[in-house]
């Protein structure tokens, strides 16, 4: 999609310094939430059959209920965003699912920190610290635990009978012992194997 120069000189008319382009209240975070939005009513008229401030058809029942106001954490920090909602509550959205709280990979800021070997106390402090988001115990032990499947997954899988090139190297990363609570420098030992066909995997 194409944004035409004269939508772009509209939009930039009122920006004057960095912070009305990029700060909490900038041009960028307000479109974000705005379009966000006008998806989420795009999703709603799709399940509802009707147009906002359509009529539906007199043997439909369901009708469009307003929005709520749902709190999304994300890199920018908390993101406010009006659900639109329905009569009988059986719309699903699926650009922010019911029970989703979180967008911009909060998810991957959880898994980064936890193989950096902090405990799920110091990954809520660092999360409210630096990023002022609040997250639950139990959120981060969710999120841990399906990396964790997957890990095994992985570890299990099925390698190549043959592998011409294998590398092998070490990276010294800090990891915090679980009983001592003291962070040490450790070698982290890597294999990368080059199949016949020239693609590399992560052996381990």
């Amino acid at each position: 999609m194409t944004i035409s120069t004269e939508l772009l000189d509209e939009l930039l008319s009122g920006v004057e310094r960095p912070e009305d382009l990029l700060g909490d209240k900038g041009l960028m975070r307000e479109l974000k939430v705005r379009l966000m939005e006008r998806m989420l009513g795009a999703e709603l008229t799709e399940h509802l059959g009707y147009e906002p401030h359509g009529e539906p058809d007199s043997q439909q029942t369901n009708r469009r209920n307003g929005a709520t106001r749902k709190v999304l954490k994300s890199n920018d920090g908390a993101v406010p965003i009006d659900i639109p909602r329905d009569r009988d509550g059986s719309f699903e959205p699926e650009l922010i699912p019911k029970g989703q709280t979180r967008i911009d990979g909060m998810d991957d800021k959880i898994i980064g920190l936890y193989a950096a070997g902090l405990t799920t106390r110091d990954i809520r402090a660092h999360l409210e610290e630096v990023y002022g988001l609040k997250v639950s115990a139990d959120l981060i032990s969710r999120v841990t635990d399906a990396v964790l499947a997957e890990v095994s997954d992985w570890q299990n899988r099925a390698l190549e009978p043959m592998y011409p090139i294998v590398f092998l190297d070490a990276l010294r990363v800090k990891i915090r012992d679980a009983e001592s609570r003291q962070v040490k420098n450790k070698a982290v030992y890597v294999a990368l194997g080059v199949t016949p066909e020239g693609e590399r995997e992560v052996l381990g």
